[in-house]
């Protein structure tokens, strides 16, 4: 958990509750749950498990997780684990053609994230037994359906990974819309890649002056200058990663002046581009 697990989880309008259908594998059990608390969900619910919350593998599975295997709840039918959900909805990688298309009517995992990101009551996301999946009676009881787009030839993924995959889509959109603005979501990670105009400026310009200072054909100092401008700009950067960059360009300028006797470096033995 490293230094940071104090942090609160990221907060949602909804209330999410993930249902999990005849557990079978401890190992799985334990692995939903480090996925959930990966991506900052806590609420655990199973019906009519095949293992054990409390199984040594799904604890070790767990990890720093074990807290959700420890506050589960567990049902004897999907009706009682949702009778206070105001939203349900089930998962299913079966996506038959013909008349069960009727049937199915699915969406993706970040068409979901969009729909719920305004909910405002709990929202239950249910996932089938290892192997089986819902029956076609827990599919009809939910409210709509969800599926991963996975490759049609092998479309069945793991329990913990379908987990993931769906637990990813719902965070990401609280990380793109809430980044810096909850403290569960520091801003550690850049959302918008940019250079302000000023610093741009001054990266030319070093970039350009570490051209002058090299040796050789001017035409080669040119293509060097434009080479490197156009690399580092189609590259994106932060703000934070253009000024080191025109630190380094500055140092390796200074340095070539230094080791050249220029007269630059021997009136103004510069550090920063003025």
């Amino acid at each position: 958990m490293g230094d940071r697990i104090d942090l609160p989880l990221p907060e949602s309008k909804y209330q999410l509750e993930v249902i999990l259908v005849g557990a079978t594998h401890p190992g799985n059990l334990g692995a939903v749950c480090r996925t959930m608390l990966n991506h900052g969900y806590c609420n655990l619910r199973l019906v009519n498990p095949l293992c054990a919350p409390d199984d040594v593998e799904a604890r070790k599975r767990a990890k720093h997780a074990g807290s959700i295997l420890e506050n589960c709840q567990t049902y004897d039918s999907l009706i009682d684990a949702t009778k206070d959900i105001s939203l349900v909805i089930g998962t299913s990688g079966k996506r038959e053609k013909g008349k069960k298309t009727f049937f199915r009517h699915f969406l993706f995992p970040w068409e979901v994230a969009e729909k719920i990101s305004t909910f405002t009551e709990k929202v239950a996301i249910i996932f089938g037994e290892e192997g089986k999946g819902l029956s076609t009676e827990d599919l009809e009881y939910c409210d709509f359906l969800l599926t991963l787009p996975t490759w049609e030839g092998y479309p069945i993924a793991n329990l913990s990974h379908a987990v993931n995959s769906v637990l990813y889509e719902l965070h990401r959109s609280r990380v793109i819309e809430n980044q810096g603005g909850d403290p569960a979501i520091p801003s550690l990670v850049p959302l918008q890649r940019n250079i302000n105009p000023q610093l741009r400026e001054k990266l030319n310009q070093a970039i350009e002056e570490m051209a002058q200072s090299l040796s050789g054909v001017e035409e080669h100092a040119i293509s060097f200058q434009h080479t490197l401008q156009r690399s580092l700009m189609r590259s994106m950067l932060t703000n934070d990663e253009a000024t080191r960059i025109l630190g380094g360009l500055i140092e390796a300028t200074t340095a070539i002046q230094h080791l050249k006797d220029d007269e630059n470096w021997q009136r103004k033995r510069r550090r920063r581009i003025e």
